[in-house]
């Protein structure tokens, strides 16, 4: 990871100022690194660890990073792992253009791999990541949505990066298309159990650990697991002060939300499912060899559900 940071270090030089300015101010806000790390990962399970790993390791950073610039726009958010974000820093026009130098970067650096297949699998991801982004925009307050829908929505944002991630170490290292799969399949559950771990810790983690105000979902109106089960198992009153904070999209009826989501069990519904997401992750590994870094991806599934941040 140290040797990525200093790929990732390299590749943001820009002439602009500002670029850089930004650039390392969110670069440098630290974060879990947990993208790359499964590019790494992916491609020292099948006992690759070539310089194009780094490349590729950074290139995926790059990409969760551009999309975390235009989230916090779009979200009209203002802190971000306890830090200032860019935008309430920088300003949106900054933030967003800083977002589109890292996308281009990030191609920059697949196209150095001189492998189409890689090209592919990140052009295909970050389409999907932009329709998952909308996909969310348009479910902004919606009280109907239910849980496969959802599901679509954090599949597309979130796990698909997750997928690429990993699909793109196994590529690099010359993967059979069996630990191909099994590597992009485990990405997909592994997203999808960290997504939901996400929207639990948003109404049950403590905002100096995660970084960011509890309660930033509802506040933004979005229907996140725990609030579809309310809606959908919780008592008629619990659910119809959910659906009204939904619809009025504001942080007012937090603490009655947050007294209906945790008497109905919906927070441990959806640790349960993000559990499930885990065992699925650590399934697919069954395709690759037996090794101590097969054992550490399984671990990552582990922890990704039991994190507090």
């Amino acid at each position: 990871m140290q040797t990525v940071d200093r790929v990732i270090r390299s590749r943001l030089h820009s002439d602009v100022v500002l670029i850089r300015q930004v650039a390392e101010y969110i670069i440098g806000a630290g974060g879990k690194r947990l993208r790359p790390a499964l590019t790494l990962l992916a491609g020292r399970a099948l006992d690759y660890d070539g310089e194009h790993l780094f490349e590729l390791a950074a290139m995926v950073e790059f990409i969760h990073t551009a999309t975390l610039l235009h989230d916090d726009v779009v979200d009209e958010s203002d802190l971000r792992r306890g830090r200032d974000t860019a935008n309430a820093l920088f300003g949106n026009a900054a933030a967003v253009l800083v977002g589109d130098f890292l996308y281009t970067r990030a191609f920059q650096m697949m196209v150095a791999t001189q492998d189409m297949r890689i090209l592919d699998v990140m052009a295909d991801a970050t389409n999907i990541i932009a329709e998952g982004e909308v996909l969310q925009l348009l479910n902004i307050g919606n009280t109907d949505i239910d849980e496969a829908a959802y599901l679509q929505v954090i599949q597309y944002k979130t796990a698909k990066l997750f997928e690429a991630a990993a699909r793109v170490g196994a590529l690099i290292a010359g993967a059979t298309p069996e630990q191909e799969q099994a590597l992009a399949d485990y990405g997909m559950h592994l997203g999808t159990a960290f997504q939901i771990i996400d929207d639990v810790l948003d109404y049950s983690g403590d905002a100096e650990t995660i970084g960011k105000s509890l309660g930033d979902d509802l506040a933004e109106g979005k229907p996140t697991l725990p609030l579809i089960y309310v809606m959908r198992q919780g008592d008629e009153a619990s659910a119809r002060k959910v659906r009204d904070a939904l619809e009025r999209a504001g942080r007012d009826h937090f603490p009655e939300v947050l007294a209906a989501v945790q008497s109905c069990g919906a927070l441990d519904y959806a640790r349960a499912e993000a559990e499930a997401a885990a065992r699925r992750a650590v399934a697919a590994l069954a395709a690759l060899p037996d090794t101590p870094v097969r054992t550490a991806l399984a671990e990552l599934a582990e922890l990704s559900v039991r994190r507090n941040a």
